[in-house]
């Protein structure tokens, strides 16, 4: 059955599991994440497709199921499934997505890596992502690709279907064209991207971006500009911007370019924080800690999310200040990525190195300054780590939008608590009430943490009453209707477009 709404995303929205000897797919443990949010899109069209890749020993197999239908809380929908093999999966994701476009997405050229890039297999893939699409899509359906390991599958799938509308999400930071053009293939994926009725973006300063270097590229015209709204005006943050492009016109195209942050699922964390086990659980971790004030940290090992800077500056405030040893204690939460790719390997092995040392440093027989935990820990676990933590400590080098420190604020209905977030995060320019630092200065971060330490509860209520303002009012559902809108302009302005 054909669809009226096509995503395009490289992860399956389900779980495969074994039981008894046969495969069953199985619902995403958690609702809170961006799959259950693209899935619920299904509930607006009469049929929804996904395609995704799934590995696979022989790609010619002829056993090898390609679409798989699926019927769960959301509905029902068809699976679209790439085979790709192990070496597929290295080079397109592991190798060109992750050393090469990753470094300069997130500004770190030093880390870029194009020698071991395998551009026809990118191609290979991503117009394999385009025949899936086109063959699920129904005349003019909407085709929604998401992230930039799919940046060239817009332009196949233009060629192929000049009929469907196209929108594309990019859920990374977009670098300033001075960084993009290190890449050798930006006019092509530029080229792609321009293909698009719509292209996404979380904030105004990654919008901005993107046209830059459309223009450093290529001929783009009748950019239109509108005055970014004050809700995401964060004075002195280093990502605010007062104005924003809405659309440009290239080769007599018209391409929408929109702004809209990711958001949490607000009501499934209240639900969660409201549970009596929750309540439980985040009294046992307040009687452990007693009169100590617990600082949480929460992020991937990832060279882009800080961690080794963060636990730098622990390290020099206890130096610094004798009298919080003893008093404080760091919870840091660093989810271990693939070890076998070099540049996590790296960071991981920092992150142990330094919290051995200052744990080393400073520790006494009844107090240990840093926790470091390397393992996924559950959502409904971390519920109560958000509620009992006196601060949260979120402080990425880079990030398209950071997800982690909306979470937090979402959790604290005791309306309690203190954000200290880096003002390189795409969230800063929402999150202004936070304790905003610049994780590249020293003297910056260990000031934040320190305030937020010994922040006044007037304060610290004040300041988490705006937070709770806006990331309630900026939800994940705020987010879902700001791109069915996007969807609907796109359709109104297509015929004269064309």
């Amino acid at each position: 059955m054909s669809s009226d709404l096509v995503i395009v995303y490289h992860r399956q929205p389900y779980e495969e599991v074994l039981e008894n000897g046969k495969t069953r797919f199985k619902e995403n443990a958690s609702p809170n994440g961006i799959v259950p949010t693209l899935k619920s899109f299904f509930g607006s069209v009469d049929h929804g497709s996904w395609v995704a890749w799934k590995l696979a020993e022989d790609t010619s197999n002829p056993g090898f199921e390609r679409v798989v239908e699926i019927s769960d809380s959301f509905g029902d929908y068809s699976v679209s499934r790439l085979p790709l093999t192990a070496e597929q999966v290295r080079d397109f994701y592991h190798v060109t997505s992750k050393e090469a476009f990753w470094p300069i997405l997130h500004n770190f050229r030093e880390r870029y890596n194009y020698d071991p890039v395998n551009w026809p297999n990118f191609r290979e893939v991503n117009w394999a992502f385009a025949e899936a699409a086109a063959s699920e899509a129904a005349p003019g359906a909407v085709v929604w690709v998401h992230d930039y390991n799919l940046w060239l599958v817009p332009g196949y799938l233009r060629q192929m279907r000049p009929d469907v509308r196209i929108s594309f999400f990019h859920h990374t930071p977009f670098p300033a064209a001075d960084m993009f053009n290190v890449l050798p293939w930006r006019k092509e994926i530029i080229e792609s991207l321009l293909a698009c009725d719509v292209v996404g973006f979380h904030i105004p300063r990654y919008a901005s971006n993107f046209v830059s270097v459309a223009r450093s590229l290529m001929d783009v015209e009748e950019i239109v500009r509108v005055r970014v709204d004050d809700d995401f005006i964060s004075e002195g943050t280093a990502l605010t911007e007062r104005t924003v492009p809405t659309e440009v016109v290239h080769n007599g195209r018209k391409v929408h370019v929109s702004t809209a942050g990711v958001g949490v699922d607000v009501d499934y964390i209240l639900k969660q924080a409201n549970l009596p086990e929750t309540a439980e659980q985040t009294r046992a971790i307040k009687d452990e800690m007693g009169e100590k004030q617990l600082i949480l940290s929460v992020g991937r090992t990832d060279y882009t999310k800080g961690g080794v800077v963060q636990l730098e500056s622990f390290g020099r405030l206890l130096e610094a200040h004798p009298e919080l040893r003893g008093k404080v204690r760091l919870i840091h939460i660093s989810v271990s990525a693939n070890r076998s790719m070099a540049a996590y390997a790296e960071v991981q092995d920092a992150i142990e190195q330094m919290s051995g040392r200052i744990n080393g440093q400073f520790a006494t027989y009844d107090w240990a300054p840093i926790t470091l935990i390397s393992r996924a820990v559950p959502f409904s676990e971390l519920i109560a780590y958000y509620r009992a933590a006196d601060v949260c400590w979120i402080t990425p080098l880079a990030d398209g939008m950071n997800l982690v420190c909306k979470e937090y604020v979402a959790a604290r209905t005791d309306g309690d608590g203190v954000l200290v977030l880096s003002e390189f995060a795409g969230a800063a320019v929402e999150l202004g009430s936070a304790v905003i630092t610049n994780p590249y200065s020293y003297r910056s971060m260990d000031s934040a943490i320190l305030t937020a330490l010994n922040m006044p509860e007037p304060e610290r209520r004040k300041r988490m009453k705006l937070l709770r303002a806006v990331v309630q009012k900026y939800d994940i559902r705020a987010w879902g209707a700001s791109q069915q809108a996007a969807f609907a302009q796109a359709k109104d302005t297509r015929p004269s477009a064309a």
